[in-house]
């Protein structure tokens, strides 16, 4: 069998090949007005204590993200509640739908916040509560934060941002509750999808903090006021240590569709007893519906 020869120009043609059609899937998932994602946060968490004590905890929530507007400086983004949530969802929610503008760098900013207040208004008329209960803590089968500051949302979607992440090998990484930064680096991938992860010890005084403004949330549930330095009184005396370990999956063009965030505690307290929590984060980002 002969061997066919490839000229210069061929050459040139084969090894541009990969970086033209790397090129033409990034500009075919460039944002585009229409763009619908469906975002997913899962959390679970398993705690065992020396006395033989034990506990879990699942929580799952979803919101849908779509493209509304494009800007030279960055994208407005709707958020909303998914499609499967029912009117009982709806009213217990005022802050979706929410639009907001995320620029390319820099804090997301509120569109319809006049929108939310209304909403917020109408939320307390139809719950019988007054404005003083803004910001007091309750509980029901879990405990929640009458939240009315139309500009928290701007919180709750930052839980849900894969965009603003920079993924990629060597970039250093950092995390609220670690210590220090780290760097980035790529562990799998096929011709589709990369896997970037890095590892992080945690640091003890975030969660100490952490746990005393919990023992401060059950103190006013309980009716028994606790004061914020005295819960951090009482936690400084733990010994917390522990790693952050995070790994993102990415697909053909580096955009992010996962981020996995684990979290291994060891806690000793002053007095002997010790606990053990492990706190699995999943964030999945999905395209539903591309540009109109």
């Amino acid at each position: 069998m002969g061997m066919k020869l490839i000229g210069f120009r061929g050459i040139v043609a084969v090894l541009l090949l990969p970086a033209i059609v790397a090129r033409a899937g990034a500009l075919a998932l460039a944002p585009q007005v229409g763009d619908t994602y469906e975002i997913t946060l899962t959390k679970d968490s398993v705690q065992h204590g020396s006395n033989r004590s034990s506990g879990s905890s699942h929580d799952q929530d979803t919101i849908i993200e779509r493209v509304i507007g494009l800007r030279a400086e960055g994208l407005e983004l709707q958020y909303d509640q998914p499609n499967s949530a029912t009117p009982d969802d709806r009213a217990r929610s005022w802050q979706f739908p929410a639009r907001v503008f995320k620029p390319f760098s820099g804090p997301g900013q509120l569109l319809n916040g006049p929108e939310l207040e209304t909403r917020v208004d109408g939320w307390l008329k139809a719950a019988g509560l007054p404005r003083t209960a803004c910001g007091q803590w309750y509980f029901t089968w879990n405990a929640f934060r009458i939240e009315c500051d139309p500009q928290s949302v701007l919180k709750t979607v930052q839980a849900f941002d894969l965009r603003s992440a920079d993924v990629r090998e060597g970039a250093a990484y950092q995390e609220s509750d670690a210590r220090g930064s780290g760097t980035l680096a790529r562990k799998a991938g096929g011709l589709d999808s990369a896997i970037f992860s890095v590892e992080l010890p945690v640091d003890p005084d975030a969660f100490r903090r952490a746990r005393a403004e919990s023992d401060v949330v059950v103190g006013e549930i309980m009716k028994k006021p606790v004061s914020l330095d005295a819960a951090l009184s009482r936690r400084a005396t733990e010994i917390i240590s522990g790693t952050i370990s995070i790994a993102f999956e990415t697909d053909s063009v580096g955009h992010v569709r996962r981020r996995t965030k684990v979290t291994k505690l060891d806690i000793k307290g002053p007095d002997g007893p010790s606990e053990t929590e492990t706190a699995t984060e999943m964030l999945e980002r999905r395209l539903i519906s591309r540009h109109d």
